[in-house]
């Protein structure tokens, strides 16, 4: 059996009638950007995330930077940010002249709040959590550690969409959030997008203008500098039919997370995400399904030597072990949770034969190895 880690043909072929219908009433229109389609998905998309308003934009990685940039932050201020994570969280923080300063994550691959507070100093601007493959922090003492320390709260929520904490979604909890619609995420376009989530209807009007070269859309006056950062409508046309079935999506996977959990969980050497039936203040989306693995490069090796794809998130590395960024610090249980954590197949395209297929064969390797010993 082949398992490829994504199908991304499957990101067309799912909706191909409806997308091509979609990208056809747009491509004839020449209503191409800023028109209807972006409006209409802003709007469909805070009413789903409770946001009190959406602003599309390119991609995620602009998200970050745009959200950092509102918040003031600087030259010689510090943001506190996970090092598990991909590089675009703190390249926002960078951008603009401020220092990201790297923190432990937890059991559950999440930010560290206790570390988080540990590493608070007077240069500290902001917190900028990241909540990761479809899991939200414990936010309770996130935003009571930025209100304690007058701090700016912001969340890099781009794996998050329709992840909760205490029944409030990734992307609401701070002064903004951001999401990214890269097409392997649970909601994805058919390129680049994002947008960004906040909770203040003049923060809309601010990242209005700032994603489009610093002009007011209702005046088309430009107020201040800006850039161009825009949710083409081809992409918000492709997001308005992805959403039609985003719970039927994440009901899916979290189905095929329920069917991981009950044949790997108890395996001597691997350490599960939560699964999605424990209750308790989350509700996951698993936009990725993360385990901790002994000898993992070895069952990496040997899940692909039986057709299964299998992914080091971003390479394997934290932000702070790339060395030709130059950050010099040590985060013994980040690097420990690297040198042992892998991305096994789950998305829409997977089938629950397809899950049971890894799971046998994870088994098996298993098996071999304590037969060796």
């Amino acid at each position: 059996m082949k398992v490829p880690f994504f199908r991304y043909p499957f990101v067309f072929e799912q909706d191909r009638a409806l997308l091509a219908a979609a990208l056809e009433r747009v491509a004839s229109s020449g209503a191409y950007i800023m028109q209807k389609d972006l409006r209409d998905f802003e709007e469909r998309l805070a009413a789903y995330t409770g946001a009190r308003d959406v602003v599309g934009v390119g991609n995620a990685t602009d998200a970050l930077e745009m959200i950092v940039r509102d918040a003031g932050i600087g030259p010689r201020d510090e943001v506190i940010v996970a090092s598990h994570t991909f590089v675009a969280t703190a390249s926002g923080v960078v951008a603009l002249g401020a220092t990201p300063v790297f923190a432990e994550v937890g059991r559950d691959h999440l930010l560290d709040p206790d570390d988080v507070e540990a590493r608070i100093t007077p240069r500290t601007r902001a917190l900028l959590v990241t909540q990761l493959n479809g899991r939200v922090a414990d936010m309770d003492r996130f935003r009571a550690l930025a209100e304690h320390h007058g701090l700016v709260l912001l969340e890099d929520s781009a794996q998050g969409i329709g992840a909760r904490f205490d029944g409030r979604m990734a992307g609401t909890f701070g002064s903004g959030g951001v999401l990214s619609f890269y097409p392997a995420k649970v909601l994805g376009c058919m390129g680049d997008g994002g947008a960004i989530l906040v909770m203040d209807e003049e923060a809309g009007h601010r990242f209005r203008r700032l994603r489009d070269h610093g002009r007011d859309p209702r005046t088309g006056e430009v107020e201040r500098w800006g850039r161009n950062s825009r949710l083409d409508n081809l992409q918000a046309a492709v997001l308005l039919v992805k959403m039609e079935r985003l719970d039927e999506e994440i009901e899916a996977r979290r189905a095929l997370a329920r069917r991981y959990h009950a044949n790997l969980n108890g395996v001597p050497g691997l350490l599960l995400p939560p699964p999605p039936d424990d209750g308790g203040r989350h509700f996951d989306t698993f936009q990725n399904y993360e385990v901790e693995a002994d000898e993992r490069d070895a069952l990496r090796a040997h899940l692909s030597s039986r057709g299964v794809g299998t992914i080091l998130q971003w390479g394997g590395k934290g932000v702070h072990q790339f060395p030709a960024l130059g950050v010099a610090c040590s985060l013994p249980r980040t690097e420990a949770v690297m040198a042992r954590s892998f991305l096994l197949p789950l998305n829409t395209s997977v089938t629950l034969d397809e899950v049971d297929y890894v799971c046998e064969q994870v088994h098996a390797f298993y098996s071999a190895a304590a037969e060796r010993a």
